[in-house]
């Protein structure tokens, strides 16, 4: 009895698979299947190209628009594009794969109601994230650094290649590179927005003429401006700012561009020693004294 149940069961399965088998072999070859395929290939290409195109195109005009607006301010410029058109990328690739769904009949709204479930049990561990997303905000906003820049930032000093709404990439002077998320930002130095200033400072014997010293120099100081437009302005002879037993210290200060006082420094004191030595100045020579002891007392 029990062995004729299961044949009957058996036979019941068997048949009821013929009956799901042959209606999807019809509803494979069916016109109106091909017809949904046929569609949704052309949306799925439509939706592809057109996105592309708005990419493509959203970049260039976000490009030259902030190239007319903020022409003054290249380092801002460049920070702004970059990440206007990343922004742009993520909406646009975004609301394709949302229309790509819709093409293929896949409910996009119990997608996005399930994802809005996730988001909740996901958003408690995700607080460092949202910090470096709104700190990252806030740089971009107020202009604190921008791509291009010399910066130091906690312990990392380098210059800035990219600035997301995540994290900041630092390329290091010795070619190594940095990222830092946003939200560990605390502090900032930023040698790119001000002009640099220097001092040189260089020892003469203390017998030289310090009027002479200056006359020279300062002739020679006031001629630099027309040859370096790395300079604001002809850097000044201070004067003697310490002296010892067999030598006086110059000073010399400049300003420059951000960032050029170290080139510029570099010149002005080679050539300010090939000034003295043409001139006859003497420069301070380590000196070393004997004291000779006098044995008997007298």
């Amino acid at each position: 009895m029990e062995e004729d149940l299961s044949v009957d069961l058996a036979k019941t399965d068997l048949k009821g698979l013929a009956r799901y088998t042959t209606k999807l072999w019809d509803y494979i070859t069916s016109q109106d299947f091909w017809d949904m395929i046929m569609l949704a290939c052309m949306k799925i290409v439509a939706i592809t190209v057109i996105s592309y195109i708005v990419v493509f195109v959203g970049k260039k005009v976000i490009h030259r628009v902030f190239m007319l607006r903020v022409r003054n301010n290249e380092r801002r410029q460049i920070t702004i594009v970059k990440l206007l058109q990343s922004v742009l990328s993520y909406l646009v690739y975004f609301s394709a794969i949302m229309g790509i769904l819709s093409a293929v009949n896949i409910q996009v709204a119990g997608l996005l109601a399930g994802a809005g479930i996730a988001s909740v049990a996901i958003a408690f561990g995700a607080q460092n994230l949202v910090k470096d997303v709104i700190t990252g905000f806030f740089i971009i906003l107020e202009d604190q650094f921008g791509v291009g820049d010399y910066v130091k930032i906690n312990t990392a000093e380098g210059t800035v290649i990219e600035i997301g709404l995540r994290t900041t990439k630092i390329k290091g002077i010795t070619g190594e590179q940095f990222i830092i998320p946003n939200g560990s930002i605390t502090d900032v130095i930023n040698y790119s927005i001000n002009n640099s200033k220097a001092s040189i400072d260089m020892q003469v014997a203390l017998d030289a003429d310090i009027i002479k010293v200056q006359m020279i120099i300062q002739d020679y100081l006031n001629t630099l401006p027309d040859k370096y437009e790395e300079l604001i302005a002809a850097p000044v002879f201070i004067g003697v700012t310490n002296t010892t037993s067999t030598e006086a210290t110059i000073r010399i200060t400049l300003e420059t561009l951000p960032l050029q006082q170290h080139g510029v420094s570099r010149i002005i004191r080679k050539d300010v020693i090939d000034i003295l030595t043409r001139n006859g100045i003497p420069l301070a020579v380590p000196k070393m004294m004997f004291y000779e002891r006098n044995q008997g007392g007298e």
